[in-house]
């Protein structure tokens, strides 16, 4: 058997060192088109967020809120974002979900759902109940308490509108926009540096001298 000692003199052939530079390149530009994927992933994510919480309510006037107890479980547990819109009172039919204010003129609301629809001295009022509580709820409501009625829900997404529209907003889409930014910026320059690296792979390619 023969066997073979490494020359302490050898040096990587010029065409090895092109073929190890192309791989390198072509590792990095794969790299590349991954983050981009999940970057526009991520953005596509954020705005269709932006849009169910903030833009689509704007367009009919309506509010984005958050269901933070369990009377209408199971099909609005806590952490769902409800979008309501507004309603003419007379419009409104037993089995629609409205919002209205626990108390006329004030900020505290609530969700539930009509269970009857009545005049009462000729004044519109409501009979409301929690899908989850056991009885309808106390006091009738006033047509001047209804908010809206629901459009739309969207499950845990409540708790994100909590955060954007929470006193910490302003320093939570700070963190959000910054954090995106230092991503995108390790993105480019992770492309910039494999192209590099491909064209320096390219002009040695055009070099006709090899190292034998």
């Amino acid at each position: 058997m023969t066997h073979t000692t490494p020359d302490p003199d050898f040096r990587p052939t010029r065409r090895s060192q092109r073929a190890a530079a192309r791989e390198e390149a072509r590792k990095h530009s794969l790299l590349h088109y991954l983050g981009v994927s999940l970057s526009a992933a991520v953005l596509m994510l954020m705005l269709a967020v932006a849009a169910a919480v903030i833009g689509v309510p704007a367009l009919v006037g309506g509010s984005a809120m958050t269901v933070l107890t369990q009377s209408m479980e199971p099909r609005l547990p806590p952490g769902t974002l409800v979008v309501i819109r507004p309603t003419d009172p007379e419009d409104i039919r037993v089995g629609d979900v409205v919002t209205y204010q626990i108390r006329s003129g004030e900020a505290a609301v609530v969700s539930h759902r009509v269970v009857s629809k009545t005049y009462e001295n000729g004044e519109l009022t409501f009979l409301t109940k929690g899908d989850n509580n056991p009885g309808n709820d106390p006091e009738p409501v006033h047509a001047v308490q209804i908010r809206g009625t629901l459009w739309y829900s969207l499950p845990l997404l409540g708790w994100v509108n909590n955060v954007l529209n929470g006193p910490n907003r302003v320093i939570v889409l700070a963190v959000v926009a910054g954090g995106l930014f230092v991503y995108a910026a390790g993105v480019f320059f992770t492309w910039v540096r494999g192209r590099r690296r491909l064209a320096r792979a390219e002009c040695t390619e055009e070099d006709p001298a090899t190292a034998m």
